[in-house]
């Protein structure tokens, strides 16, 4: 009775009503700029998975009102090429926004081809100008996926200030710029990783805990303090049967069994999400949380480098 109780405390955070809202003020800032900002998307070859992101992040940008420009190289492109490509880019003034879409090839160095990028249209903030810059508390073009963590806790009012937050997980794209996006917003901070000893004993002392750590349904009830929000921000492709019944609750597992039936697979974070509805105060579900702000932040931040380069004298 006292889990059933708890259980229904735990409030879902909708990263599709986030992501809409963030959505909607890009699309009225577009229309009152002077100007449509662009952004270009690179794909090199026939990757099913890069071929999908890039086209849900062409057909956002033309619904919210930006121009879209879709470059799609053959497989076969050599690293000269595609770095001619990313110079022409940079040297367009009517381009605001330059995304490569990862992986790449084998026979492209992926991190000369992303340091190449001006770190003025450098939308996914990879560039190490922006992470320095972000280190170091200067504006900067932000990494999308720890953007939107920040935007899904802004959105639904759960203070950060002074609130200790664990991030499991330390890599360039989500755990380290997640780390430096709380101690902006004043947290107290703590990085574990796939070598931490007694993970348990310190996530389970986090207000705010980050799982991006790669592992399915890895942090379980033990990793979580009574009342915490959790945010995943692991997506995994999951297949067991008998092990999802230890994943999902009864509301959820008959649907998920007949989507790994249908699929062969279905979608979970890092996080148990039938634990952590028993233990979290607040939780982001996936799928439904944070993958949905990625391409929402993507938009807002082509916007903001729009504006950073084309209105910087005004």
């Amino acid at each position: 009775m006292i889990a059933e109780t708890i259980k229904k405390r735990a409030k879902i955070l909708s990263g599709k009503e986030v992501a809409e809202a963030i959505k909607g003020k890009v699309a009225e800032e577009v229309r009152n700029l002077p100007f449509r900002p662009c952004l270009a998307a690179v794909r090199v070859g026939e990757d099913a998975a890069s071929k999908v992101y890039v086209s849900n992040k062409v057909r956002t940008s033309e619904e919210l009102g930006l121009i879209s420009e879709h470059r799609h190289l053959p497989a076969e492109t050599t690293q000269e090429e595609l770095l001619n490509l990313v110079q022409e880019l940079n040297r367009r003034d009517d381009v605001d926004g330059i995304l490569v879409q990862l992986p790449l090839p084998k026979q492209i160095n992926e991190k000369e081809i992303l340091e190449t990028i001006n770190p003025e249209k450098d939308v996914d903030g990879f560039h190490p100008v922006n992470v320095g810059r972000l280190a170091s508390g200067q504006n900067a073009l932000v990494p999308c996926t720890p953007a939107g963590v920040i935007e899904i806790l802004r959105y639904y009012d759960i203070e950060i200030a002074e609130k200790h937050a664990v991030i499991v997980g330390r890599s360039n794209i989500v755990g380290k710029p997640m780390a430096m996006l709380l101690l902006r917003e004043n947290a107290t901070v703590t990085i574990c990783h796939s070598r931490t000893k007694n993970l348990a004993e310190i996530t389970s002392q986090a207000d705010i805990l980050v799982a991006a750590i790669g592992r399915a349904g890895f942090i379980g009830g033990e990793h979580i303090k009574q009342g915490a929000v959790v945010i995943d921000v692991g997506i995994n492709n999951f297949s067991d049967k008998d092990l999802a019944r230890e994943f999902f609750d009864e509301s959820e597992i008959e649907k998920r069994l007949k989507t790994i039936e249908k699929r062969g697979f279905t979608l979970v974070g890092d996080v148990n999400p039938k634990e952590a509805m028993e233990k979290a105060g607040a939780f982001t579900p996936v799928p439904g949380g944070v993958g949905l702000l990625t391409v929402a932040m993507l938009m807002k931040n082509t916007v903001e480098a729009a504006k950073m380069r084309r209105l910087k004298e005004n």
